[in-house]
């Protein structure tokens, strides 16, 4: 039993960029306040941690692009030159020099498992941790819970896997299984996404023969681009923040931007829709010939099976010294369009009747969405709008659920007509079997968070004492942790719309519309499942041309300027990185004052 109960103004769980990013802003706005870092990890950094480094791991972004807005990432330092990808290493390097610079780095407990989270006595919440063996308790006024969207595996449970008797692992734990690059001669790589391609690639250039097996019945390869794209070659992470482009994208937060009449015209009139429709062909054209796969029967079974226009950030870019696609041509890695059926000694059974003999397996089959927090009782799951069984939603909560959804439903397909024409999608999907008590995610109702961060429930928004960071998947990480960040510790000290007390016409003072925020919840989480089907399809939020407008929405919360270029031609032409965000902690404490 823990000897005494610890306390603090405010717990944030999770280390890596949101939640280093929102303990930044609210040790800038709150210095005096007590803040702990708690991560169940060995060091700085979620995915970038120490324990998840593994082999040839480079950042999807180019240098300049990821990067918090007030610690750039500078080639003197860093060593890393304009146009190249980043070392994972390098990344967590840079992130840990983050935190020793703002103060997060002496405020986190690393190795640190948050067991259980509950409502506190008076106020606040309870937290039951864990820390080399130790229990221990913690209250905390505030609470951030920045674990993120891929800290728990999804890993499937295969017939016959008792006795394969080789390594069978998550990538999660590749740098874990990392001698196999020696010790092994033949591998099997499951699944299509990045998370898949970089242990094939891994392997490959390590002489090891891969046999890369993607799912007949799953969704097939993801979109995986050159860094430059169009005929202009433009640098793809600078073509999805810039404003012009981001029009072409159906948003419904889109308005935010302050150019709404302009979309209105793009998505709702058939003229608009032809221009943009001409834009995701060319885009989707011109990536798919730049890749190259029709040149070769092999690299073909590696060309998406959906169009780009409905991907989510599963969208990839080729960050690789050498050919990724030569190793596929020249037979060192092999791709299987199947099934597993089952493993035997040493075997992978497909359904095509391809028996695989392998030393290895490395399952790249995703991450679960439901909290890796605990939530004591587990109904308070439900009111924090985290992911839950619908069945046990009580019959009136249901009903208002399903009248939230089809009103959204009916608003979004309005506004965009395009999206009504879904994609057919694999008319053999069946979700991978299922290990111990882990839940689909399709099973699980979505995400359910204003502004993907904070519960819209009445009890909820009354007390403003716990928010959620990072709950998305995004090309604008760095800037979008960094906003968040800011915007949550504003919604804690109730000075931001509809949360603040001026904000309200009600006579009872500082209680926002609880119908009006519900709605515009369910609004923008449903949005995903018509905009990006070949993404998380609402499950979470998941997007890339609407990161933009995105921070341009919370901006407006804040009542800080979106529009940073100076205005004119520029604002709709000039992409937006980390460097137009510089000093937006000190604009608002300038608005707004310190503590």
């Amino acid at each position: 039993m823990a000897d005494s109960i610890e306390s603090a103004d405010l717990a944030v769980i999770g280390a890596g960029w949101f939640g280093l990013s929102s303990a930044k802003a609210y040790i800038q706005i709150h210095p005096t306040h007590k803040i702990l870092i708690l991560d169940s990890a060995p060091s700085i950094g979620g995915v970038w941690c120490t324990s998840r480094l593994y082999p040839q791991l480079k950042s999807n972004n180019m240098v300049g692009t990821y990067e918090n807005p007030d610690f750039p990432m500078d080639e003197a330092t860093w060593g890393v030159k304009p146009g190249s990808h980043i070392p994972g290493q390098v990344v967590h390097d840079y992130l840990s020099a983050f935190a020793e610079k703002f103060g997060v780095l002496e405020r986190t407990r690393f190795n640190c498992r948050v067991e259980s989270v509950e409502r506190a006595e008076k106020e606040g919440w309870k937290l039951t941790t864990t820390t080399e063996g130790k229990e221990g308790y913690l209250l905390a006024k505030k609470l951030i819970v920045a674990t993120g969207m891929t800290s728990q595996p999804f890993l499937p449970d295969f017939e016959g896997q008792e006795e394969f008797g080789r390594p069978l692992f998550h990538s999660k734990d590749f740098l874990k299984n990392q001698e196999t690059l020696e010790t092994v001669k033949r591998v099997t790589v499951l699944g299509g996404t990045k998370s898949a391609w970089d242990p094939v690639y891994a392997y490959a250039t390590k002489g090891v023969h891969v046999d890369w097996v993607i799912r007949e019945s799953g969704h097939g390869p993801c979109w995986m681009s050159p860094p430059y794209v169009t005929p202009f070659k433009k640098w793809l992470e600078k073509l999805v923040h810039t404003r012009f482009l981001t029009w072409m994208s159906p948003c419904i937060w889109g308005a935010a931007d302050g150019y709404g009449t302009v979309r209105s015209y793009l998505h709702g009139t058939a003229i608009g829709r032809f221009f943009v429709n001409t834009f995701w062909s060319i885009l989707g054209g011109d990536v798919a010939s730049l890749m190259k796969y029709d040149q070769h029967p092999e690299t073909a079974k590696l060309k998406p099976w959906m169009e780009p226009l409905w991907t989510g950030n599963g969208l990839s870019i080729m960050n690789y010294p050498t050919d990724f696609l030569e190793l596929v041509r020249s037979g060192k890695v092999k791709v299987h369009i199947a099934d597993i059926t089952r493993l035997e000694q040493g075997k992978v059974i497909l359904s095509s009747g391809d028996v695989i003999e392998t030393d290895a397996m490395l399952c790249a089959t995703g991450w679960t969405h439901a909290s890796p927090v605990k939530f004591v009782p587990q109904i308070l799951e439900a009111e924090l709008g985290l992911p839950i069984l619908p069945s046990s939603q009580a019959p009136r909560i249901k009903a208002e659920s399903d009248f939230l959804t089809s009103r959204a439903d009916e608003e979004i397909l309005s506004k965009f007509p395009r999206l009504k024409n879904q994609p057919p999608g694999n008319k053999k999907f069946k979700p991978l079997p299922l290990t111990g008590q882990l839940v689909h995610n399709e099973k699980l109702s979505p995400i359910d968070l204003y502004r993907f961060m904070v519960p819209a429930t009445e009890d909820m928004v009354a007390r403003r004492d716990i928010a959620f960071a990072g709950h998305l998947l995004t090309l604008t990480t760095a800037i979008a942790a960094q906003i968040q960040g800011l915007w949550i510790t504003a919604y804690f000290d109730g000075k931001i719309d509809p949360f603040s007390p001026s904000s309200s016409s009600s006579p009872e003072g500082n209680k926002p519309d609880i119908t009006d925020l519900a709605y515009q919840t369910r609004l923008h989480n449903r949005f995903g499942k018509w905009r990006y089907p070949h993404g998380w399809a609402g499950q979470i939020p998941d997007f890339v041309f609407d990161g933009l407008p995105y921070v341009d929405l919370l901006l407006g919360d804040l009542g800080l300027v979106c529009r940073r270029k100076g205005g004119g031609w520029r604002e709709v032409t000039e992409p937006y990185g980390p460097e137009d965000y510089v000093g937006v902690v000190e604009e608002w404490i300038e608005k707004v004052g310190v503590e």
